[in-house]
């Protein structure tokens, strides 16, 4: 037998399909199976800018000899039934998409603090893994990180040279890096642990510590985001169970429909309403996959009222198969047939449920008929703002769409209307001050964009522009441009 081993650069390819915050997820797995009660994520600077990041939990920890399998690339532990670890290659996999360099420290109960570090620049030639000092690892896992451990057992993962950190000490570029980062970090943790959240069975808390400025760091508590979290449902005998049977399994599809206008974090999540319609897959109360039908039916405007809860197991992974990341489950060729054979107790199929979300999200419109038509969106705004638009605002009909464009004026004027053309021109001497100097596409600024369209709809209707229109025109004219040099000035400041 020929054994051909793996080139050491593998683990320069590893996680490329992780983002920031998946990969922060994937270490929090670890310490969920660790039957940690606190998790801390802290980003810390030096000298002004994010410099590495540490995980720290309060969990069982691990002994020599586990250390070493969990610095295997491939090491495969033994898994208990409620673990959400699986394929051996998570804490590698996610902290080398990020980092070049990876420390584990840790400690269980009874057994001498252990550290071990990869250095993915060291690693080219060769799997070699340092050892860590024991008094290193013990002083670093009894820090001050304020999470309690009655055998004083624990876990602490460190990223260095990570990629994703700003290479910047201007404070206004890292607080707009650190204020996103923690922003997307939290929502996606309450998001994919909210079941755990929410039962108290872990805390999760994202941490900025400056080691400059000891007293200015922030700490921020993750909360649960429930995308199930309604406070009444769309439809009274909702959530309604379908049920189907795959050889000795059973799946159950547990169908709800939120209450039409909803408006809260859980309903509009991080991609927004409609692209989170569909199913969402749990894996031991762990979120795997958020939204989309998986051939049960293409999205749909009409259906963003409509969620689907299908917990999986192993015991029917042969028609699930979870990506190494744990952010997608792909469904195996038998699911639509499943799907379709599905049948709550009252005999309810998932036609019928779409149906019946479809009606719900159409009886919720009813009241912006009795608002006045408008002249609809068109070209220049994101497609989420013009769907929001023609949800809330009836459109005239056969009315030809608004475009908000940018060119070059003449003079300092802020905007142009072009009656003919159906277009809003924007100066574009002043895009880059608004945009505080961000690249935008044909798309960009969409709140200001729909703020004038809410303005100045109306002077694009009838058949001219009457001595009412043309004054509102000269008004916000002088008005919006003594703004916009105003953002002018103080970009150049």
């Amino acid at each position: 037998m020929l054994e051909l081993p793996p080139d050491p650069r593998a683990l320069d390819g590893l996680g490329r399909n992780h983002s920031f915050e998946t990969a922060l997820a994937d270490l929090v797995d670890n310490s969920i199976d660790a039957a940690a009660t606190k998790v801390a994520i802290r980003i810390v600077l030096r000298s002004g800018r994010p410099t590495w990041l540490c995980v720290v939990d309060n969990g069982r920890g691990m002994t020599p000899y586990e250390i070493d399998g969990a610095m295997t690339l491939g090491g495969r532990r033994e898994y208990r039934s409620d673990d959400l670890g699986r394929f051996g290659l998570g804490l590698k996999a996610a902290s080398f998409s990020q980092a070049r360099s990876l420390t584990v420290l840790s400690k269980a109960s009874g057994w001498e603090a252990v550290g071990r570090r990869w250095q993915l620049d060291r690693s080219m030639d060769g799997f070699h893994c340092d050892y860590v000092p024991a008094e290193f690892a013990e002083r670093e896992i009894t820090g001050a990180w304020g999470l309690p451990s009655e055998d004083a057992s624990g876990t602490v993962v460190r990223w260095d040279e990570v990629s994703a950190f700003p290479m910047t000490e201007d404070s206004v570029r890292v607080d707009e890096f650190l204020t996103r980062t923690v922003s997307t970090a939290c929502s996606h943790l309450g998001l994919v642990f909210h079941r755990h959240l929410e039962s108290r069975r872990v805390a999760i808390t994202v941490e900025i510590q400056d080691v400059d400025n000891p007293g200015g760091g922030t700490r921020v508590e993750v909360t649960p985001v429930n995308p199930f979290g309604y406070t009444r449902s769309g439809k009274a005998e909702y959530p309604k169970s379908l049920v189907a049977t795959s050889g000795s399994s059973r799946i159950v599809f547990r169908c709800h429909i939120w209450p039409g206008r909803a408006n809260t974090p859980q309903f509009k999540l991080p991609a927004g309403p409609i692209d989170s319609q569909g199913l969402y897959f749990y894996r031991r109360d762990r979120l795997l996959h958020i939204g989309g039908w998986d051939g049960i039916h293409a999205p749909d405007r009409r259906l963003q009222l409509a969620r689907v809860e299908v917990d999986i197991d192993d015991d029917i992974a042969g028609l699930f198969k979870m990506n190494p990341e744990k952010s997608r489950i792909l469904v195996g060729p038998e699911f639509g047939s499943l799907s379709e054979a599905a049948r709550a107790g009252d005999g309810t199929s998932f036609t019928d449920y779409l149906t019946v979300a479809e009606e719900v999200f159409r009886a919720s419109r009813k009241r912006s008929n009795s608002r006045k038509p408008m002249i609809p969106p068109g070209k220049g705004f994101p497609p989420k703002v013009r769907d929001s638009i023609e949800d809330e605002i009836p459109a005239i009909p056969g009315a030809k769409p608004i475009d908000i464009r940018w060119k070059r004026f003449n003079g300092e004027n802020f905007f142009e209307v072009d009656r003919e053309g159906r277009t809003l021109w924007l100066n574009g001497a002043y895009r880059a001050a608004l945009s505080g100097g961000r690249r935008g596409g044909l798309n960009d600024l969409p709140m200001i964009k729909t703020l004038l369209y809410l303005v100045v709809e109306n002077v694009f209707q009838g058949e001219w522009l009457g001595v009412r229109d043309r004054d509102n025109i000269e008004l916000w004219q002088e008005l919006l441009t003594v703004a916009a040099k105003s953002e002018l000035a103080s970009a150049k400041e």
